[in-house]
């Protein structure tokens, strides 16, 4: 899994401990969900590009730097909605463009029923943003979306992902890079993350 980033940081690891428990109102589970996608979004931008800048601190000329890519959230509707906060503290400039993706319960697949896409893509790198990577269904659909729009620089950013939906991204999207606070066991019969968190999105908007 070379191309897949678990992060090993202690607050991660303390915070998805709290988001897991199944006692976690859904207050807490939103805060814990917006601190979680800014301490992974501070990982997985390590790499984004920068140009310089002249400065003057209040004691001398600095040359600094400032980021010189575009950047676009996609929350996956409507669980990534929970992430964008957390992520947009780090990033006030990003662009946040919504893709609407629901999984079919019988077959498991990704149904589009969203997307407002400008024709033309207005940025250069895109986040992926959706808490769980179960079978990897609809991430490998907002790819597809993000390429087809002519985005190139993609990553996936989540809290959870199981290895099947791991190998499904890596499959149809090898240069996309994923970020986890964690990788857990395995899916159950109905497609859900085992240990896992439950359905992210009935946790956080109080729906279960």
């Amino acid at each position: 899994m070379s191309n897949v980033y678990s992060s090993t940081h202690p607050l991660v690891a303390h915070k998805l401990t709290r988001l897991r428990d199944k006692n976690t109102d859904p207050k807490k589970f939103r805060e814990l969900v917006r601190e979680l996608a800014a301490l992974l979004a501070y990982e997985a931008t390590a790499d984004l590009a920068t140009a310089p800048r002249q400065i003057e601190t209040p004691l001398a000329p600095l040359d600094g730097v400032e980021l010189s890519e575009k950047i676009g959230l996609v929350p996956i509707l409507r669980a990534g909605l929970g992430m964008v906060e957390g992520v947009w503290e780090l990033i006030p400039q990003a662009e946040v463009w919504h893709i609407g993706l629901y999984r079919d319960e019988r077959t498991l697949k990704p149904v589009e029923y969203y997307n407002k896409l400008p024709v033309e893509p207005t940025v250069s790198v895109c986040l992926i943003l959706d808490p769980m990577l179960a079978t990897g269904g609809s991430a490998v659909a907002a790819v597809d979306v993000l390429k087809r729009w002519g985005v190139r620089r993609i990553k996936f950013v989540g809290l959870i992902g199981a290895p099947e939906g791991i190998a499904a991204l890596q499959k149809a999207h090898p240069d996309v890079p994923i970020y986890l606070a964690a990788v857990d066991d395995h899916l159950n019969e109905r497609g859900y993350i085992v240990p896992g968190l439950g359905d992210a999105g009935d946790r956080q908007f109080g729906t279960g």
